[in-house]
């Protein structure tokens, strides 16, 4: 079923945030009900057309039907899928699912069968890509540290004494007993798996981004307790440096952008379990060496704004910001964790001033991951979401 929703606006001004009419229209298609809390967007079959992978389920560009991926449990009112990405493992020319969750350590990729058995509903086989061994993940990214056209896996914990480390992809020869006939046989073979790089012992806590926080053009990761410093060098075999410059709780992931032109870049973030969308501008440093920082509130009228997302919606060549509550994200215990869900995007002038566009208010929230691609072709970006709510497209009408 699809709904329209026309954006409609009011204005007026209050701290920096404008309130404005000059509308985009979006239809919205929910795929599913569930409570995964990730997404993807990918060609999974080959047919030349942009699909959505969403937890349990992948989606067929043109019926948008749910083919069966994999098999996972809820636990405590969270499902363990937290973060889908798409990347081809294994080299044949499918993209696989790679997915993590809250509370198991296991990282495992999920083989795509191929057009046609993906088509008919078959599962993907699950694979062991590499265990943590650490199972409070507030959220995971891939990201290429190293710029090698492999990215890498790393996954913020809420507990700031967990190490933070870095996940390359990797490979690993195994002995494996097979089958042959009545003889069973020993073979080696090649298996795709995680290489560990420690960044820190410790220093993590709620909230996470990449970005080059210290302009000194390499990217940094920060987390809700302070900073990581990239080396000039590998990223991947040079020592990085913790500095413990704040003690905040944030949206996974941060944004790092120069939002005022200034040559600094700023960070900007929402409330993950409260109310606010923030910036926090760059102004140096204090006398302890420490990164210093301004912040404005961009809007406070609703909670759990748990992931922030840069995309062109308007096609001019500047980037909206996107965001929205994130349902039920403490199973309804947070400030504002009742409301009703909300979805929205920001339109940003030369100045720095946010413009707020609801998108819909009433069912489509976020959940922990905010995807953005053009899907039905007609040159304009789409979005997908997928909270505890459900999975959704939200079809841009812009041309």
């Amino acid at each position: 079923m699809m709904r329209t929703f026309l954006l409609i606006g009011f204005c007026f001004c209050s701290s920096g945030l404008l309130f404005s009419g000059d509308p985009i229209q979006f239809e919205v298609k929910r795929l599913a009900v569930d409570t995964n809390e990730g997404c993807v967007i990918d060609d999974f079959d080959g047919d030349g057309k942009l699909d959505v992978a969403a937890g349990r389920n992948w989606f067929r560009n043109g019926d948008w039907l749910p083919r069966p991926v994999r098999l996972f449990e809820d636990i405590n009112g969270y499902a363990h899928s937290n973060a889908d990405f798409s990347y081809d493992v294994n080299g044949d020319g499918h993209p696989d699912l790679i997915a993590g969750g809250f509370f198991k350590t296991e990282v495992n990729w999920y083989e795509n069968p191929g057009p046609e058995a993906a088509q008919n509903g078959f599962l993907w086989k699950e694979h062991l890509f590499g265990d943590t061994g650490f199972s409070q993940n507030e959220a995971s990214f891939m990201h290429d540290f190293n710029g090698d056209g492999k990215p890498e896996w790393i996954s913020n914990s809420w507990v700031k004494t967990n190490p933070l480390i870095i996940w390359s992809m990797a490979e690993e020869e195994r002995e494996v007993e097979t089958q042959q006939g009545k003889k069973k046989v020993t073979k080696t073979v090649t298996i795709p798996t995680l290489k560990r790089t420690l960044v820190h012992e410790s220093g993590q806590g709620h909230g996470f981004g990449i970005g080059d926080i210290n302009n000194d053009g390499h990217d940094d990761i920060l987390t809700g307790t302070g900073w990581h410093e990239a080396p000039s060098g590998d990223p991947l075999t040079d020592a990085w440096t913790y500095h413990a410059d704040w003690e905040s709780h944030w949206s996974c992931p941060v944004l790092i952008r120069d939002m005022n032109k200034d040559g600094k870049n700023d960070i900007i973030w929402g409330n993950p379990h409260d109310y606010g969308l923030m910036i926090w501008f760059a102004e140096g440093t204090d006398e302890e060496g420490k990164l210093k920082f301004r912040q404005e509130v961009i809007d406070k009228e609703f909670s759990q704004l748990h992931c922030v997302h840069f995309a062109d919606l308007d096609g001019d060549g500047n980037d909206e910001l996107i965001t929205g509550k994130r349902v039920r994200a403490h199973n309804g215990n947070d400030p504002g964790g009742k409301d009703a869900p909300l979805i929205c995007y920001y339109s940003i002038d030369k100045q720095g001033k946010f413009t707020k566009h609801i998108i819909e208010n009433g069912t489509v929230g976020i959940g922990l991951q905010i995807r953005t691609a053009d899907l039905d072709a007609d040159g304009d970006l789409d979005i997908v979401v997928a909270g505890k709510e459900g999975t959704q497209i939200l079809f841009s009408k812009l041309k």
